[in-house]
Parts: C-alpha cells; sequence; structure tokens
C-alpha cells in the first residue's frame, strides 16, 4: 500500500472526529468516527487482502466504546477509548517482552530495517512504556479538562506526541541496526 493513502486510512478517522465534533457535538462525532473507522478498514482490505490485528483491534473497541456512547447517550465510554487502546497496546507488548517474543518485530519487521534481538526486545519495551504512559495521560485529560480540549487534545496532542516517540526511537534503531550490505559482502567473498 502506498504510505499517503496508508496515513490517510490511520488518521481519516481521526481527522473525521474533529471535524464532526466542531460542526456538530461529542455524539454526532462518535457516529462519523465509527463509520470512518469501518469504512478505513475496508478500504485497507481491499486493497492489501487483509487487516492487521492492531487494525481489528481498534476497529472492535471503536465500535464497542462508540456504540455505548450512542446508546447510552455518555460521552465517558468514547473518551475512555483511547486508554483501552493503548492499555491493550502496552499489555500486549508488555507480555511479548516478558516472554522474550518481542511482538512488535513480528508486526513491524518488514517496515523497518533488521536489527539485532536486543535492539527489538529494547524498542518492545519502550513502545509498551510509551503506550502505559499515554493511557494515563488520556485518563487525566477527559477527567480533568474541558471536553472541547480533550478533543482538541487528541489531534493536537496525542499525534505530536507519538510522532515525536517514533522519531526518539531511530538513534536505538540505528544502533542496533543489521548490516545488510556487510552481511552480503561476507556471504560474497565466502562463496568465493
Amino acid at each position: 500500500m502506498k504510505p499517503g493513502l496508508k496515513l490517510l486510512l490511520d488518521l481519516g478517522p481521526l481527522v473525521v472526529f474533529f471535524g464532526a465534533y466542531f460542526s456538530g457535538n461529542i455524539f454526532i462525532a462518535t457516529g462519523a468516527f465509527m463509520a470512518a473507522t469501518v469504512a478505513a478498514i475496508a478500504v485497507y482490505r481491499l486493497k492489501t487482502g487483509h487487516v492487521p490485528a492492531n487494525q481489528i483491534i481498534t476497529l472492535v473497541i471503536v465500535l464497542l466504546f462508540g456504540g455505548l456512547t450512542l446508546w447510552l447517550h455518555d460521552d465517558r465510554f468514547i473518551k475512555m477509548k483511547p486508554t483501552m487502546i493503548y492499555t491493550l497496546f502496552a499489555a500486549i507488548l508488555f507480555s511479548g517482552f516478558v516472554t522474550g517474543r518481542p511482538l512488535l518485530k513480528l508486526v513491524f519487521e518488514s517496515a523497518f530495517p533488521p536489527m539485532e534481538e536486543r535492539g527489538w526486545r529494547l524498542l518492545t519495551l519502550r513502545w509498551a512504556l510509551f503506550f502505559a504512559a499515554m493511557a494515563v495521560v488520556n485518563e487525566v485529560v477527559w477527567r480533568s479538562f474541558s471536553e472541547q480540549f480533550w478533543v482538541s487534545f487528541k489531534l493536537f496532542g496525542f499525534l505530536p506526541l507519538t510522532m515525536l516517540f517514533a522519531v526518539a526511537q531511530l538513534p536505538l534503531m540505528n544502533r542496533y541496526a543489521l548490516e545488510e550490505a556487510e552481511e552480503t559482502a561476507g556471504d560474497e567473498s565466502d562463496g568465493s
């Protein structure tokens, strides 16, 4: 899938939520967010032939908490949704770290440059800690600030924090990167 389309599918539902909130209210935004998430997953499936596990988890949580928000007319459920997603991702990554299976490697190995196992373990631990921290931040923000602040923070807080954290992991990835060129050169010299 082209990176631009993937970015659109990943961020599109959030942008739809944001736009619908400021032109309507939290309940209109929740319904629009649910529909945009389903549409994004459908396009992802059509373009790639499959849907990654993290996208399925996100879809289930969006539909569950969005559905509860609309059915009970209680905005607390949609505000808890990021906490649940971040907590679940943190728990999955922590369990992989503890059992010695860096699950981040299984998901992102083809997208990231090859790394030593220690690099994958450290990257998995860092992302697990990051997701746990983001769950706490979401709880603090939605419980301590206005609804409008929370909605704005979803776009202008969580997204930049995630991007900054991802960029901050580049030195670790570089430190534990396996040099493909050296491995290939070594393989060629062994064969001659």
